[in-house]
């Protein structure tokens, strides 16, 4: 009997210790195992994997916005800030807007926790690839971490198309780079502009050696008539005059995600690509004026074309890309806009309203990008 035991003992040591020992070995050093990302389906493009966890599965895009005296994480004497987004000092007279977070329904998103953040960039880059609303986001960004940094220890830099907020004690960088089609757009020597919808290297050459890239890219490619920023398509050697703007681009998008495909590797970087911004710019750009509260329901979801078409190219990927879907979360929130607020401004002419523009596609800051960033966080 005595022997039987010492054999039932000896089976159990060297079959479940070792995979017990092998489980604990992949907790602890996650990047054994390809993580972050399964994209088996469409459903599975919101899935994330936690160091502690099997894969949990959380949809931040449904929920709701809750009021909260405890935001902002900053004000808006935040050096790093853009004149135009800095609502409060061109004399916005309300402040709710900045008060608002998000509560997905099925999981929280935690707080903004800057040293937290800054643990999680030690020695790494993180850059913010788009247009003037990821801009916006960067400012957030830096603004939300800056505030735990002295001042001699941080530091911006400029680089051509792209500028860096350096964390120097960290060794870490938050990174802009300009690129609002993502594709390359040139002048010729008649000074016609040519958007290249596959060429992409002019750009995607200051993504290298980057840990985590951002993406946005969808409002620049709606624009038409006086406002767009080229005179003519070209698509290998061929001149194009005329194509529907989603079909150009879905092509644009289509190289973008060539280029991921065959030059980064998901075990040294990770891919969100944060969907488009909504703008409440109906009315001649007035739809957000005077707006106090956020939009409390729809009676009818739209799903904007452009979402749809990036959904459809991250799907053909190979490379596990997060797709980070806010637009419907903003969409409620007509009230975040600078609107008439982008400049300063004395009570009599806000009384007035003449030779006002009124800006309903950028964000005061604070206010909704730095959620937009919480769930970033969340989601590294």
């Amino acid at each position: 009997m005595p022997k039987l035991k010492l054999l039932l003992l000896s089976f159990l040591f060297y079959t479940i210790f070792p995979s017990f020992f092998h489980c604990t070995l992949s907790l602890i050093n996650p990047q054994d195992e390809l993580s972050w990302i399964a994209m088996e389906n469409e459903e599975d493009i919101n899935m994330v994997q936690t160091q502690r966890d099997s894969w949990k599965k959380c949809d931040f895009s449904v929920g709701k916005w809750v009021f909260d005296q405890s935001y902002p994480l900053y004000d808006s004497n935040c050096p790093y800030l853009s004149t135009a987004v800095t609502c409060q000092k061109n004399g916005r007279p309300d402040s709710d807007y900045e008060k608002w977070k998000w509560q997905p329904n099925a999981c929280s998103i935690p707080r903004f926790d800057a040293l937290g953040f800054l643990g999680k960039m030690r020695r790494k880059r993180i850059m913010l690839v788009g247009d003037s609303i990821m801009r916006n986001q960067w400012e957030s960004l830096v603004c939300l971490v800056q505030g735990v940094i002295p001042t001699d220890r941080k530091r911006v830099t400029y680089n051509g198309p792209s500028m860096a907020f350096h964390a120097m004690d960290f060794e870490a960088s938050i990174e802009f780079f300009w690129a609002p089609l993502l594709v390359e757009l040139k002048k010729e020597s008649n000074n016609k502009r040519i958007l290249h919808l596959d060429l992409i290297e002019d750009n995607a050459r200051y993504w290298r050696g980057v840990d985590i890239l951002v993406f946005d890219s969808a409002h620049w490619w709606t624009h038409s008539g006086q406002t767009s920023s080229w005179d003519y398509y070209m698509e290998g050697n061929r001149i194009i005059t005329n194509m529907n703007p989603m079909v150009a681009y879905q092509k644009g998008l289509s190289t973008w995600a060539r280029w991921v495909d065959l030059n980064l590797n998901p075990r040294k970087t990770r891919v969100i690509f944060r969907s488009m911004s909504p703008r409440h710019n109906r009315q001649n750009g007035w739809k957000c004026y005077k707006q106090r509260q956020p939009v409390q329901f729809f009676s009818h979801l739209h799903v904007p074309e452009p979402l749809v078409v990036l959904q459809g190219v991250i799907k053909r990927m190979r490379f596990p890309v997060y797709l980070q879907d806010i637009t419907t979360m903003t969409a409620f929130r007509r009230d975040g806009h600078p609107s008439v607020y982008s400049k300063a401004m004395n009570e009599e002419r806000q009384k007035t309203g003449t030779g006002l523009s009124s800006d309903c596609s950028h964000w005061c800051l604070p206010g909704v990008p730095d959620i937009w960033n919480e769930m970033l966080s969340a989601l590294l």
